[in-house]
């Protein structure tokens, strides 16, 4: 998960950040497929009162982006309260998720569909192997393309930092690969 913490009009300390950090930590509990979670700090000053601004924004595979503002005199009671929005929605979404699992698992086994997809892999089974995508994360071009060269895969299956899908694979030729 790649974290950001940014500062608009204020300093940011070292305890601010390790506060924001601890709070981030706390979203690991959901086990969803967190990317990338960015924090925003701004401070503004209207009629001589101080007011901070916190957001967050959380960037989950197979969801959209979530993006939580929260207004506070103090901004360690912004960002409690942020969190506490935030682990509501990840909360709401990881129930979601397990409870359909159960439902889609039942309704397959009821209309017979596990057997008529192993039924069909066994016509196959010395042509074709399932594979599982390991990683649905974003990942340098640079990073696949060490991963191709360390193991035995004949090609890679990735997203990139754009979020295009992108296939890198090795040709013919010795230590030439090919990109998509």
């Amino acid at each position: 998960m790649n974290t950001s913490i940014v500062g608009r009009h204020i300093e940011l300390t070292d305890a601010i950040k390790d506060y924001v950090n601890s709070s981030i930590e706390i979203f690991k509990k959901y086990n969803l497929d967190i990317i990338s979670v960015g924090a925003i700090i701004s401070q503004e000053e209207k009629n001589g009162r101080k007011a901070f601004t916190f957001e967050f924004t959380l960037n989950i595979a197979h969801l959209d982006t979530v993006v939580v503002k929260q207004k506070d005199k103090d901004l360690y009671a912004a960002i409690d309260i942020a969190v506490d929005r935030v682990s509501k929605v990840l909360r709401r979404h990881h129930d979601k998720i397990t409870g359909h699992k159960a439902t889609k698992l039942s309704e397959f086994e009821a209309n017979g569909v596990e057997d008529e997809v192993a039924a069909e892999l066994e016509k196959f089974e010395n042509e074709i192997i399932p594979v599982k995508m390991a990683s649905y994360k974003p990942i340098d071009i640079e990073e696949a393309l060490d991963s191709l060269k360390s193991g035995d895969d004949v090609f890679k299956v990735f997203y990139d930092k754009d979020d295009n899908l992108r296939v890198l694979y090795k040709t013919k030729e010795e230590g030439k690969f090919g990109l998509y």
